[in-house]
């Protein structure tokens, strides 16, 4: 790779293509289906064949067992391909097969570049597990964490194999001399869009500036942008370009509904959906903000049904420790909300509002969407519909994984329902038709979303209780939740544990105010659907599209009968069971 040139402003510009170093790309139609292409026959290290191994993977996903023949030919690489399709492995595990073949073993010579912090550890971990029997030949090191620059510093003057940071940190580290780049031979560009979309710009230009030459250069993404252009203009010169359909991940595996009510019937749906067992399994329902997050939590606890909230104003720690709680099916129902900095929080030194990058649509893509590993979601409820087309298809990308299949309800306001129940009206439903043309019309071949067949009627002996349980659930009821959550995640700080130590009375505030009522009144009566509310003379199938309980056995009834009384040995006591009119006692 020749060495970049810097403009009157030390900036490096983008490398000019020429003739003789064409791009190349490449689509899912002209690859060979090949269905006999395994682990094994991709010439990996045998270490690395036993982490994956590890990981049951039965089978290359189809931008593996595409880029790692490519990166293990050393050739710079931009994959497009959706979300849950291996792209990590694409790049983790020809990275640990050249570190494991390289002679010089105290240098570090790759560099995975990440936009958040949630994102840097799945990444270390899925490293750390396919090299897990590698030993002391692999050392892979996070440098997005919280520790300060002198920890930092320790860590890397240990010279790890491989980092894993975000890029603030990376030219923080670069910058006071404690990362090396003088041997660096592999640089990843993970999510790539976001990358710019966060605001990295400058960060990524210094890191260009300060590159090797002959390095390979691995850029990922599930979309192919603008951005991503730019982040290819500083690192590439002539990558082969993916651009995967991902066609291992059936688009049909996603069965798409949609329906159309009321801002009001929303609520009454998801009611029906959780209480009558519509739909079964872990789900995600996605809404605008926050504040919708807790007021869908706060009606669904009115009917005993659990769940939680994923908060971008909780601390990173108690959302990772949220995932994994749903990841553990501890919670079958994660509620997330749009914002983009729900999972891709940055330290202060890291935001650059300023020099933000705008996406197509003018907003940042969906953070929850994109990027943290939800595992085995089996429904994904778009309870407020997203303000573009690509968030939608993020987001359904969050069920029907690893070949699975998943369904994807989508809730659509008319206009002429707009405002027409203002205590539950959300300012983003005004669009939602104009964004559903736009999903019909970006819907690949093998997908197009259905209208479910929802009768609406039947649900009409609930909404005395539906409407009972909304009322319960007030603007001060939802502010109340989230002042209580954040001063649950007080009292279990860590870093304030010493404080509440000198200060034990408000400590004692904090954990009384854990004991007050609940923001929303419970009604115990409402856990509980009676018989003669169900539509159909107990029929629930005629209402959606699965069954709603499963039939029960009959219960075994007991026939009366004479009572016999014995003794100690066990034999029948005639002297108890005998009457003078000669039979026996009754």
């Amino acid at each position: 790779m020749p060495k970049r040139k810097l403009n009157e402003k030390d900036v490096p510009e983008a490398l000019e293509e020429s003739p003789a170093a064409a791009e190349t790309t490449i689509s899912s139609s002209e690859l060979p289906k090949n269905a006999d292409i395994t682990f094994a026959s991709l010439d990996l290290e045998p270490r690395l064949l036993r982490g994956i191994r590890d990981q049951k993977w039965s089978a290359p996903t189809l931008v593996q067992k595409t880029a790692i023949p490519l990166a293990l030919e050393g050739k710079d690489i931009l994959a497009r391909s959706g979300t849950g399709t291996g792209k990590t492995a694409a790049y983790a595990l020809p990275i640990l097969h050249h570190t494991l073949r390289r002679k010089d073993k105290r240098v570090t010579s790759s560099l995975i570049l990440v936009p958040t912090k949630e994102l840097a550890g799945q990444v270390t971990k899925l490293a750390q597990s396919l090299a897990s029997y590698c030993g002391q030949d692999v050392r892979i090191q996070n440098l997005a964490g919280k520790e300060s620059d002198v920890v930092q510093k320790a860590k890397l003057a240990e010279f790890p194999d491989i980092v894993v940071a975000t890029p603030a940190r990376a030219a923080a580290n670069m910058n006071n001399g404690a990362l090396s780049l003088k041997s660096l031979a592999h640089l990843v560009v993970d999510e790539g869009d976001l990358v710019m979309g966060y605001g990295f710009k400058e960060d990524l230009d210094y890191i260009s500036q300060n590159m090797p030459k002959g390095v390979q250069i691995f850029l990922m993404s599930a979309t192919l942008s603008t951005d991503l252009d730019a982040v290819k203009g500083l690192f590439c010169r002539d990558p082969v370009i993916l651009n995967l359909d991902d066609l291992e991940k059936d688009s049909q595996l996603v069965k798409q509904y949609v329906l159309p009510c009321g801002e009001e019937e929303k609520f009454l749906i998801v009611y029906a959906m959780f209480m009558l067992k519509l739909i079964t399994g872990k789900s995600i329902i996605f809404v605008g903000d926050v504040d919708r997050s807790y007021r869908v939590k706060l009606f669904l606890e009115q009917f005993g049904i659990k769940s939680c909230v994923l908060n971008s104003e909780l601390p990173l720690a108690s959302r990772l420790h949220i995932v994994e709680e749903f990841n553990k099916n501890i919670y079958n129902i994660l509620i997330a909300s749009d914002e983009a900095e729900l999972v891709g929080t940055m330290n202060e030194d890291e935001k650059r509002p300023k020099k933000k990058a705008k996406t197509e649509s003018g907003k940042s893509d969906s953070g929850v969407s994109r990027g943290i590993d939800f595992r085995n979601v089996s429904c994904v409820l778009n309870f407020d519909m997203p303000s573009n087309y690509k968030a939608y298809f993020h987001r359904i990308g969050r069920t029907a994984r690893a070949g699975k299949s998943g369904t994807a309800i989508s809730f659509v306001i008319p206009k002429d329902k707009y405002r027409k129940h203002k205590p539950t009206t959300f300012a983003g439903a005004e669009k939602d038709e104009e964004v559903l043309k736009k999903i019909h019309k970006h819907q690949k071949e093998g997908q197009k979303i259905e209208d479910w067949k929802f009768d609406m009627k039947k649900l009409e002996p609930f909404r005395y209780r539906f409407a009972d349980a909304l009322r319960h659930v007030t603007k001060i009821a939802v502010r109340e939740a989230r002042i209580k959550e954040i001063r649950m995640e007080l009292a279990k700080s860590q870093k304030l544990s010493r404080y509440f130590e000198e200060h034990p009375d408000e400590l004692a505030h904090l954990k009384h105010d854990q004991n007050l009522n609940h923001p929303a009144a419970i009604q115990p009566h409402l856990k509980h659907v009676p018989d003669y509310l169900l539509p159909g003379g107990r029929k629930p199938q005629d209402i959606g599209f699965v069954s709603m309980d499963k039939p029960k056995p009959p219960r075994f009834v007991k026939k009366k009968g004479k009572k016999v009384v014995r003794g100690r040995n066990g034999k029948i006591d005639p002297l108890k069971t005998f009457n003078a009119r000669g039979r026996g006692k009754k």
